[in-house]
């Protein structure tokens, strides 16, 4: 995603959160891309969207991906 492909400084935080969403043992299922188990993603669609394959916007990614950068420091 271009978005995020222009912020380097998000690009850690964005492989943590890839691979965090992703199903466990992906690797073992023959797939290449670490994609989150279906029922997930379209729970997480309905509850952020409103309807279920709701895609976020490149704006909406890096506010989370931001969000989720933050978040250690907030907490702490």
């Amino acid at each position: 995603m271009v978005a995020v492909a222009v912020r380097p400084q998000l690009w850690t935080t964005a492989t943590a959160v890839v691979l965090r969403l992703a199903r466990p043992g992906w690797w073992r299922r023959g797939r290449r891309l670490p994609l989150p188990d279906r029922n997930y993603w379209h729970f997480r669609s309905l509850t952020a969207f409103g309807v279920d394959g709701g895609v976020p916007s490149g704006p909406e990614v890096v506010a989370y991906l931001e969000w989720c950068r933050a978040w250690p420091r907030v907490a702490g």
